[in-house]
């Protein structure tokens, strides 16, 4: 009878460790699954997420390849960067793209790193800081070194760059792992 009773309780013991176990490798296998889901709905980098939109970032994409930032704006950030459209390049002088990304990546550089902020600027923010600034408008430091003027003109958010141009923010907080993106609707050029 101890031996039957010695039995039992072994078995329910080995019963009970085995389910344990199997629960442990569930719970283990659910929490693999659940960050390769979110692995795989996270937006990719700044450039990956322009990559992902030719339609509208396949000059920029271009241009970010010529002049060798694809790493930096790849990299850990937190960036933020107004980014022309297609449109936006089209926009320049005939041949200005062309000229800047096969013989004057230099300057093109200088010109991209003018449209990357430091940190992650999102719209809300931008707009309570140009609040608080008032009718000059908020200077913003750009990579470039420059510096933007950020103001709200009929509730959106214009960007004056050294030469006085202005620029609209056409839309905003365009999530990527390593920041955020504002599209814009023309090309900032620094002094």
């Amino acid at each position: 009878m101890k031996f039957i009773k010695l039995s039992l309780v072994a078995g329910t013991a080995l019963a009970l460790a085995a389910c344990a176990s199997e629960t442990e490798t569930e719970d283990s296998m659910m929490a693999d699954e659940t960050a390769m889901a979110e692995e795989a709905t996270a937006p990719g980098t700044i450039v990956e997420v322009a990559q992902g939109d030719e339609a509208t970032f396949s000059t920029l994409v271009a241009a970010v390849t010529a002049a060798g930032l694809g790493d930096a704006l790849s990299g850990e950030g937190p960036l933020t960067v107004f980014a022309p459209t297609n449109d936006a390049f089209g926009a320049l002088p005939e041949g200005t793209v062309e000229e800047l990304t096969t013989n004057d990546t230099e300057t093109l550089g200088a010109i991209l790193q003018y449209h990357v902020v430091e940190g992650r600027v999102d719209a809300a923010t931008l707009i309570g800081m140009i609040e608080a600034a008032g009718e000059e408008g908020h200077p913003v430091p750009t990579l470039g070194g420059g510096e933007l003027t950020a103001t709200l003109v009929d509730g959106g958010v214009v960007l004056t760059d050294a030469t006085g141009a202005t620029v609209n923010v056409t839309a905003t907080d365009v999530e990527a792992s390593n920041g955020l993106i504002h599209v814009i609707d023309g090309v900032l050029m620094p002094q």
